[in-house]
């Protein structure tokens, strides 16, 4: 098969579409044909060297897909080949093939074409397990999300909405801000021209946010801090700003406020599983309602992933980058 490969770390141009060995189901995987894979900033990292796979996980960057089962490894039950799925992935979605765990498939949701699908588990799952069973969001909640018009963001907006809570948001700009409000987003803030810590007071009447899910890291942190709500639940989901900042621990004390960071990447089976079937049980019957939908910027051959890189370090798209493997 081919595969999008990383000879050495560097720019876009390190990714290199070149034949690699075929994958081979182990016991409880599935091997799917790609169809489709989608670009993530974890990718970017691996591309440039700093954030290797897992022990054991494809070498190849690619965090999600979706296809068609074309052979079960042993043990595997409740799939058959021909099924359409898409999946969370440690790694190897940017290539023609690759060998998922059952306990990370998911079925394409109704309504939802194929090719588009590969938008949906790495954002479904980081938002559910971030937001709802970790900070546990609750209807009438205030959720301020950083990056609104991201992957992540877009998912989280309508997520949020969904469960009737109050969405804020930060963007880059007054286009990326009206693609929030149509997604439902009550809170609007150019982080360009306006401290989110004043505009989201203003905006709850000094309450602040109950839940925000962050994905600039240290930047914003003591500004974070600020902006909880008492009771508030600060969820750190990337590092976009840094690895390393002050926190005011009275502040978090005086607030009675609680900090998380998680990733998924490198959890155990066990847990990835776990938030994929709360994925499944919450988010799928949302997608296939209509409620929730894949935001897809554009979607390029997965040969181009380098163009696709050079996209989402722009920061200029909306939504999700999607790569398309070749017609088999």
């Amino acid at each position: 098969m081919y595969a999008i490969t990383i000879p050495e770390p560097g720019g876009p141009e390190a990714l290199v579409w070149a034949e690699v060995p075929d994958p081979e189901p182990s016991e409880g995987e599935v091997l799917v044909e790609v169809v489709s894979s989608a670009v993530n900033r974890a990718d970017v990292l691996q591309r440039q060297g700093f954030y290797n796979p897992p022990p054991g996980a494809s070498p190849y960057p690619g965090l999600e897909c979706a296809g068609r089962i074309v052979a079960l490894g042993p043990g595997v039950t409740g799939w058959a080949v021909g099924d359409e799925v898409c999946g969370l992935l440690a790694g190897g979605g940017y290539a023609e093939k690759v060998a998922v765990p059952v306990g990370q498939l998911l079925p394409v949701p109704d309504g939802v074409d194929l090719a588009q699908a590969a938008a949906l588990p790495e954002v479904a799952a980081t938002v559910w397990s971030n937001v709802f069973m970790v900070a546990h969001l609750r209807p009438g909640e205030t959720l301020l999300v950083h990056g609104g018009s991201s992957g992540i963001g877009t998912m989280a907006i309508q997520l949020a909405k969904a469960v009737g809570a109050r969405v804020a948001v930060t963007a880059g700009g007054p286009e990326k801000l009206a693609r929030c409000r149509e997604l439902g987003a009550d809170i609007l803030i150019d982080y360009r021209e306006q401290d989110f810590v004043e505009e989201l007071r203003k905006a709850t009447d000094g309450a602040g946010a109950d839940v925000i899910l962050d994905i600039v890291g240290a930047k914003y942190l003591d500004r974070n801090v600020r902006a909880l709500a008492v009771n508030g639940r600060l969820a750190i989901i990337g590092l976009q700003g840094g690895v390393k900042g002050e926190l005011n621990l009275g502040a978090l004390l005086s607030k009675r406020a609680a900090v998380t960071a998680t990733s998924l990447r490198a959890r155990p089976l066990a847990e990835k599983a776990a938030i994929i079937a709360a994925v499944r049980e919450h988010v799928w019957p949302l997608l296939a309602d209509g409620v929730v939908r894949p935001v897809v910027d554009r979607t390029m051959p997965m040969a181009d992933a380098a163009e696709a890189h050079r996209l989402m370090e722009s920061s200029s798209h909306i939504g999700k980058i999607i790569l398309a493997a070749p017609e088999a």
